[in-house]
């Protein structure tokens, strides 16, 4: 019988899909703690948003955090975080040094691989990432980012078995240094048959040797299909995680997918009693934690417009607290046309944001009368080159609402060019505002700007969403005033809010 190995998700991944990131490090690592003890050996945990969420939301350095759970674990413990290539932990890409000392300052803090990914699949922006992440002495995962389309698309081509060994091949022309691959589909919107098969091409490319994992949300109910596909096809980990933040926008649960295997000739490396026992101490521990019922229902619109499930609740909860939560089904409805006149890219952050203001934008206002900002920039080339050539004419209403023409220029060049970028930029504003100029400020201020500023001088507010905190708003008329970039104006019952879209 085959033993698959599993990455343990709910420290990161679970977090963000069920809690919006926002979740106390005190309140996990005794958890941790007795994951290690049932025998875990792989988590993920930290990175992706779980790096801007602790200053936005928890009053907490996410470097402290790494630390802690680096002693917690132990030496010998593979401990993992996200990055988004170009963007590394932020939603805007960055400038060349900046990227570089992510993966050091990843480094120096404790963590052992960083999987790095791009919505674009743009390789370019693998490339330049990768090699920092090697440099330092990390492991570089790097990613096939995967997103099931609808056939009402009538794509043929893109997010295909084909599309994805296509890109595979693009990664080793590049001589990308890498040391596993992951095929990451953070909508879980993927049919089990294109993961077969993309898995299969894989294993014929690959080297011998190379490690492939796979990643998957249970947000359209079909993870634990998808991982069975990913394992018949030669995948050697998947992604799970414990209740409670395990199904729905999360990973499949630990003693799911065990109890899935029971029969076959495979089977989880675990002591399933153990893990029982780590999964009803943790559903106490976060007892008190607010958990939206959207975070563990399965949704079947998901696969016509795909959302990510890290981006979902906090989408959700956005517009919860706004009272909009009413107009969620028709934004989701007119993600489908988003993502088409976009260029296909991959809806995983920051593209999934992206796609959701305009979304939101496109709801609110007459269609394609407003180019959110992010999105307009995407099109017109300044994240990277998308999949496919986005729709000409959006692609024009984008360049003259932006004032921007578009380009195919290396992002890298084009951030190492921008002044308002970089070490030197974010060191003299640093000291303008009288504060530290170490790495790790540095660095924090270039990935969470004023909100990370404002967490340096101690007047960051705490954003957690507590069950005793929590107060349902009554669903009420809302209506659009002006959309002003990446932050939307709308009214409701005559008092104005301003809605800003952004990753959890």
């Amino acid at each position: 019988m085959k033993k698959i190995k599993f990455m343990d998700t709910s420290f990161r991944d679970g977090f963000q899909s069920c809690y919006g990131a926002r979740v106390k490090t005190e309140d996990f690592i005794p958890i941790l703690k007795a994951a290690v003890e049932a025998g875990n050996d792989n988590f993920e945990i930290g990175g992706g948003a779980r790096f801007q969420s602790l200053y936005f939301y928890c009053q907490e350095d996410a470097f402290d955090m790494m630390d802690k759970s680096r002693e917690v674990v132990g030496k010998d413990i593979n401990l993992q975080t996200l990055a988004r290539g170009v963007n590394v932990v932020g939603l805007e890409s960055q400038s060349r040094d900046i990227v570089d000392l992510h993966a050091k300052l990843f480094k120096k803090h404790g963590i052992t691989t960083i999987r790095n990914f791009d919505a674009l699949m743009d390789i370019r922006n693998l490339a330049y990432s990768g090699e920092c992440i090697t440099n330092a002495g990390l492991n570089h995962q790097i990613v096939i980012a995967l997103m099931g389309l609808p056939p009402s698309l009538n794509e043929k081509y893109f997010h295909s078995a084909d599309f994805y060994t296509d890109k595979i091949k693009e990664i080793l022309k590049a001589d990308i240094p890498f040391d596993s691959l992951a095929f990451k589909d953070a909508s879980g919107t993927t049919p089990p048959s294109i993961i077969f098969e993309s898995i299969k091409n894989a294993r014929k490319l690959l080297p011998k040797d190379t490690i492939i994992q796979f990643h998957t949300h249970d947000t359209a109910g079909m993870a634990v299909s998808c991982n069975m596909a990913a394992i018949e096809a030669g995948a050697d980990i998947i992604d799970l995680a414990m209740s409670p933040v395990s199904g729905g926008t999360s990973q499949a649960d630990i003693l799911s997918m065990w109890q899935a295997l029971r029969g076959t000739e495979y089977t989880l490396d675990i002591d399933e009693e153990k893990i029982l026992e780590v999964e009803k101490m943790f559903i106490d521990q976060m007892e008190k934690y607010y958990l939206p019922p959207e975070a563990i229902t399965v949704n079947p619109v998901i696969p016509f417009s795909p959302m990510p499930g890290g981006a979902l609740t906090s989408n959700t909860q956005m517009m919860r607290d706004n009272g909009s939560l009413k107009l969620f089904g028709k934004v989701i409805e007119n993600m489908r046309e988003v993502v088409e006149k976009g260029g296909f890219g991959t809806s995983v952050t920051p593209v999934s944001q992206f796609y959701f203001q305009q979304a939101f934008t496109n709801t609110v206002q007459e269609k394609w009368s407003k180019i959110s900002e992010s999105y307009g920039k995407m099109i017109l080339g300044y994240f990277g080159n998308t999949p496919t050539d986005p729709d000409p004419e959006i692609m024009k209403i984008a360049s003259k609402q932006l004032s921007l023409e578009p380009t195919k220029e290396d992002v890298h060049d084009l951030n190492d060019d921008n002044p308002n970028l970089g070490i030197e930029y974010n060191k003299n504003l640093l000291k303008e505002k009288g504060l530290d100029q170490t790495d790790e400020n540095i660095f924090i201020s270039a990935t969470c700007g004023e909100k990370g500023i404002s967490f340096l001088q101690g007047n960051s507010e705490l954003g957690i969403r507590y069950k005793e905190d929590k107060s349902e708003n009554a669903e009420t008329s809302l209506s659009a005033n002006s959309i002003n970039s990446d932050a939307t104006k709308v009214t409701v019952n005559g008092k104005d809010y301003e809605v800003i879209i952004h990753s959890e």
